[in-house]
């Protein structure tokens, strides 16, 4: 057992294994999508999708080791606990961080959702068949469902952190016994168990706020093995009892107590795997890497799958010739796929990717809690409707229009020039990722 007391989130700096994790999940979901995605064209002139991944027979046992969403929300918590005790301690409010909070993901999805819009309704104008426009739709909407999430657990954190603060076991057992209730529910009751999207999320960065505050630290490497060890054998006896689907994908959305235990077995491995990760962080090549992509990592996250979709649906269209799905020529062609999205996505950033860098604060600038509050449930309309139905054309134009609201709402007092002390810690996190 390490002696010593828990490690304080810390007041300045970034965590520099936290930022390199996050980086390694990202990496992990964009090659998983290029082996996921796989459109067919039909004779008919219509297109359908194939999950050529989900379909192997050594999929749902992988797929235990690489379900990375917990560990994004796990990571989240660390660096969302860590920003918000930033702002805090310089005499921000809760309404600051949750403006910053909103311009940091919705200046980004704003212009993706604008871009895909007219290039469906381009597409719709040409005469393509709208089963292949809802189609790409559809699947190209598919991170939003995260957007939706992730916004919920992050605009929560100064909720969130102050019953951590008071009690962090209490607040976490809690959130905890509300997944558990959502998921006993969940069969009478069916659409209850949305509300885990936003119960189990915050439980999972609830991990991260545990992480950041030293509590893992002060487990031995013994114990973090228990640790990661015990949810497993939950894990396997939830899923073998029939309780829960063993295919962690199924269990991805509407989300349910699997993640939680996923997110526990990461968050331990994490912590085991720090001696090795932080002299890895200090190499230069890699300091630099993880400074590049961690400015863009929500650009890369947001347009890697609508890319995907396009370049997909395109192919189609050309004479290039077009293994079978799961096919061994298939296979072959993944890295060939995962090397023109890279290319693409080098693109994008280069088109899209300072929207991610521009300030969410200006120092002295007053934060009306009413404007904030009000952009919050303008973006969520269009998200919450995408999350729960999918995404459609029409739902791509009212996003497109929300979202500019939305805007226009956290920048309205900026434009005003209405002044109040503000520090300037907030901004030195804004230009980092968040």
């Amino acid at each position: 057992m390490s002696s010593g007391k828990p490690r304080p989130a810390p007041a300045e700096g970034r965590d520099a294994a936290i930022d390199l994790v996050r980086f390694v999940c990202l990496a992990l979901v964009v090659v998983g999508h290029c082996m996921m995605v796989s459109p067919v064209l039909h004779p008919d002139g219509t297109v359908t999708t194939q999950n050529t991944l989900a379909e192997q027979d050594w999929f749902v046992p992988v797929i235990w080791i690489f379900m990375v969403m917990p560990l994004f929300f796990v990571t989240g918590g660390v660096t969302g606990l860590q920003s918000w005790r930033r702002l805090s301690e310089g005499g921000g409010t809760a309404s600051q961080f949750v403006r910053a909070r909103l311009l940091r993901l919705v200046r980004p999805a704003t212009a993706l959702l604008a871009v895909m819009f007219v290039a469906l309704g381009v597409a719709a104008l040409l005469g393509v068949h709208p089963q292949v426009v809802q189609l790409m739709a559809a699947g190209a909407g598919m991170p939003l469902w995260f957007l939706a999430a992730y916004l919920a657990a992050q605009l929560n954190i100064p909720l969130l952190a102050a019953l951590h603060t008071r009690a962090p076991w209490l607040t976490f057992v809690a959130l905890t016994a509300l997944v558990v209730t959502v998921d006993c529910l969940r069969g009478a009751l069916p659409g209850l168990a949305h509300a885990n999207l936003v119960f189990l999320w915050c439980a999972v960065q609830q991990v991260g706020f545990l992480l950041a505050d030293g509590h893992w630290s002060r487990v031995s490497r013994s114990g973090l093995l228990a640790v990661a060890l015990g949810a497993n054998l939950v894990l396997g006896a939830v899923t073998g009892l029939g309780l829960y689907p063993g295919n962690m994908l199924v269990n991805l959305n509407p989300p349910n107590l699997c993640l939680l235990l996923l997110g526990i077995t990461q968050a331990a491995l994490l912590e085991l795997a720090r001696p090795v990760l932080v002299p890895v962080c200090s190499m230069r090549w890699v300091s630099r890497l993880m400074t590049v992509a961690g400015s863009r990592s929500l650009t890369v996250y947001l347009w890697h799958l609508p890319l995907l979709v396009g370049m997909s649906g395109l192919l189609l269209l050309t004479p290039i010739p077009k293994p079978a799905s799961g096919t061994a020529e298939w296979w072959w062609a993944r890295p060939l796929v995962l090397l023109a999205l890279v290319l693409l996505l080098l693109a994008a950033v280069a088109a899209f990717g300072r929207l991610e860098e521009r300030p969410t604060t200006v120092p002295g600038t007053r934060c009306r809690p009413a404007r904030v509050g009000a952009a919050v449930v303008v973006v969520f309309l269009p998200v919450a409707a995408a999350a729960f139905s999918g995404l459609t054309l029409g739902l791509l134009g009212a996003g497109v229009a929300c979202f500019a609201a939305a805007l226009m709402l956290l920048l309205w007092h900026c434009q005003r020039g209405e002044v109040v002390p503000v520090s300037n810690h907030d901004r030195e996190h804004d230009v980092h990722r968040g």
